[in-house]
């Protein structure tokens, strides 16, 4: 199976260490998927399982928001400066998507 391709052409010029803050927080929650992976296969007890799903899902919430927030602190901010209203709209889908 082909890994689909990014059809997005914005790219976005991040610091050394914000994206090493970020590579960090994916692989502790990669760590946690597979956790999660590992009590399936040695049919661990549903709740027990249910909680570490819902670990994830909290890692996973606090990870959008830090890159949230830095989306908006730097090219929401940078493009609207710079007359690029359009940015709103595309912050204002990106919300909805996210409370889903």
């Amino acid at each position: 199976m082909e890994e689909p391709i990014c059809t997005c052409h914005k790219t976005k010029e991040r610091s050394e260490e914000e994206v090493k803050k970020l590579l960090n927080r994916l692989s502790r929650i990669e760590g946690q998927i597979r956790g999660i992976r590992g009590m399936v296969e040695k049919n661990a007890y549903c709740p027990d399982i249910l909680i570490q799903s819902a670990a994830v899902t909290a890692a996973m919430n606090a990870f959008n928001r830090d890159l949230l927030a830095s989306h908006i602190r730097t090219c929401v901010v940078k493009d609207i400066r710079e007359g690029k209203d359009e940015v709103i709209d595309e912050l204002v889908l990106t919300l909805q998507k996210l409370m889903k």
